[in-house]
């Protein structure tokens, strides 16, 4: 697997470390534990900052419940035991109106059709999708909301959630996120012992690169 990481690890700087990001982050909502050990194995030795590397497993719980952040973080913290990220902890915000603006930016003109949506069916998710999600989660600090968005593209390809990766391919797009690095993002998981991910994840972007029209 690290053979295959390599050859794909052909830039650098950032672009590199979002491609490590994803991967741990997918191996981590598959419960591939090998490979999520080899993963943050290969972070370390690569000196990818510990605390995006801590963000990225965190904003797994978000689709993927807290069994799979709580014991991925416990992993994590073998690897990286002096880790600590007090000084973006959130206290006492306003998430409502915080992760409005957030999920605003990544649903744009969409934002009032999701929620008046979401509370004909349940109320209590369409509050928490803003206070849970886009507030505590999404809005934290160390990863963008760029960052962030490609992390939720691969978790969401991981686990086949369709429509959800539509949405999210399209808040990536709406951050000025090139449809080329998407199709790197989606493409990488190969490394994770099956191309299933990719060609779901490659369906999904093609269907949103017709109806939107874009190159």
């Amino acid at each position: 697997m690290l053979d295959k990481l390599k050859k794909i690890l052909n830039e650098k700087g950032n672009k590199d470390t979002i491609k490590i990001l994803v991967l741990i982050t997918a191996s981590a909502v598959l419960r591939k534990e090998k490979f999520f050990k080899q993963l943050l194995a290969y972070a370390k030795l690569k000196k990818i900052n510990c605390e995006k590397i801590y963000e990225a497993i965190l904003q797994t719980y978000l689709f993927a419940g807290f069994p799979v952040a709580l014991i991925s973080l416990s992993i994590f913290n073998e690897y990286f035991p002096s880790c600590h990220n007090e000084d973006v902890q959130q206290v006492n915000k306003n998430f409502d109106k915080i992760g409005e603006a957030t999920c605003r930016k990544i649903y744009g003109n969409k934002f009032e059709k999701l929620i008046s949506n979401t509370k004909k069916f349940s109320p209590e998710l369409a509050e928490w999708l803003i206070v849970e999600g886009y507030g505590k989660v999404l809005s934290r600090d160390v990863l963008s909301l760029k960052e962030r968005e490609l992390i939720n593209i691969s978790i969401l390809t991981a686990l086949k959630f369709e429509n959800q990766l539509y949405s999210h391919i399209n808040g990536a797009y709406r951050l000025n996120t090139k449809i080329s690095t998407i199709k790197e993002i989606i493409s990488c998981l190969d490394i994770l012992g099956s191309n299933k991910y990719n060609i779901f994840g490659t369906k999904v972007l093609h269907k949103f690169i017709e109806q939107k029209r874009v190159k």
